[in-house]
Order: C-alpha cells, then structure tokens, then sequence
C-alpha cells in the first residue's frame, strides 16, 4: 500500500490517485524497481485537494494537521480493507499521518520503523519533491534514491510478506 498526501489537480479531476506527473514519474519507478502497479493499493492520506488560485490554475496548499487527522478514519478502514504486507508513505504529510506529528522523514527516509500497523512501514519522498528538484542533474539523483527506496520495499514485499 502506497500513502500519498493529498490528491492533486489531475487527481482530483480524475477521482483516482496519482494520474498527474508526479503519478507517471512513480510509475515508471515502480516500473524500475520491480513493483507492478497491480499489485499495489495507491491512496492518500488527505482525501480532498487543497489549493489556492493562481490565475486560472489551481495551486496545491499542504494540508493542515486537523485536515489530516479529519480523515485519519478513511485511511484506517483502507488499511483494513486491504490488509497490505507494507505501508509506503510517499512524503512527510502521509507519514506523520501514519506515524505521528514527531516523525521525520529526513531521519528515517527507507528504513523500516516500528508502528501500530499490522504492516511492514517505510517512508521515502513523495514523487513530487523529484519534479520540483531545481535542475536534470537532480532529478536524476533523486530518482535513484526514490527508486533505491522502493526497491527496499520490493525486497521486503518478495521476502517477507506480512509483520506476523
């Protein structure tokens, strides 16, 4: 299972999860670390699109905490629902909304860390933060960690299976 932050424009015209850019760039990661599509459940933590306007576009806001927490119930019955063998979460939003408010990204990026979840659970970048890097150069090199992570999970998702 895959746990994004927030739909974005594409998403939430769309009505499913990552169909945007930042949805093909995970794809082809996916691809490229040998986790099929099929086999994964993609969601978001948040289930409705924040934004501001710009012009005539419509701009993502990052969501604030009670937003988080307001739709805490829906990703808990998804987790049910799907009883995933591993927890991604794409991106500090979703993983503090797995994890709590204390946890950072930065310290635990690809490792397995403990939680309530009857899962395997990691966090790694939300695909976006590759688009948004400055220049090709680094893409490139966030690419390949994003795709170092997700083969950490395709390693685990191959052995392990389940926390029990």
């Amino acid at each position: 299972m895959f746990v994004g932050e927030q739909p974005g424009d594409s998403e939430d015209k769309e009505g499913h999860p990552f169909v945007g850019p930042a949805g093909k760039l995970f794809r082809k990661a996916m691809d490229q670390a040998g986790i099929s599509p099929s086999d994964a459940y993609i969601t978001n933590a948040v289930k409705h699109f924040k934004y501001v306007w710009r012009g005539k576009r419509r701009i993502h806001q990052k969501p604030k905490r009670t937003e988080v927490i307001a739709c805490r119930p829906w990703l808990e019955a998804e987790i049910e629902a799907v009883r995933p063998g591993v927890i991604v979460a794409l991106g500090a939003t979703a993983a503090q909304s797995l994890l709590g408010p204390s946890f950072r990204l930065t310290q635990h990026r690809g490792e397995f860390v403990e939680s309530e979840w009857p899962a395997h659970v990691t966090a790694t970048v939300h695909p976006s933060a590759i688009l948004r890097a400055p220049d090709e150069e680094s893409r490139h090199v966030e690419m390949a960690k994003f795709i170092a992570d997700l083969k950490i999970v395709a390693k685990a998702l191959k052995g392990r299976g389940t926390k029990d």
